[in-house]
């Protein structure tokens, strides 16, 4: 049991850190720092987009449109890190037994 939180914890960290190489690369591309012209970074900016476009959706649907600027990600996280702090507290528990808080 201990091994299957572990690997959803590990599958949390990749989806955190997807989501933040997304928004940095999105900041990137609006500020023309980088020129999706190029085709590597369109191929790597498609890819992201495509991993993340169905976390994104069902929130965007539930947000209210704030125009150019998309909450949606900071959702995303927000719930990510909830999710992570329900794994490390199921993992304390399953460890050390018993209830145990982990804060």
């Amino acid at each position: 049991m201990i091994l299957i939180l572990q690997i959803l914890q590990i599958l949390l960290n990749v989806v955190w850190w997807v989501i933040i190489v997304q928004a940095i690369l999105s900041w990137l591309i609006a500020f023309n720092v980088i020129n999706t012209s190029n085709d590597f970074i369109r191929s790597v900016w498609y890819a992201l987009q495509r991993m993340t476009d169905p976390l994104y959706r069902p929130i965007r649907r539930i947000l209210p449109d704030f125009g150019a600027l998309d909450l949606s990600p900071m959702v995303v996280l927000l719930a990510v890190i909830i999710l992570d702090k329900v794994l490390n507290a199921a993992i304390a528990q399953q460890l050390y037994g018993g209830s145990v808080v982990v804060g």
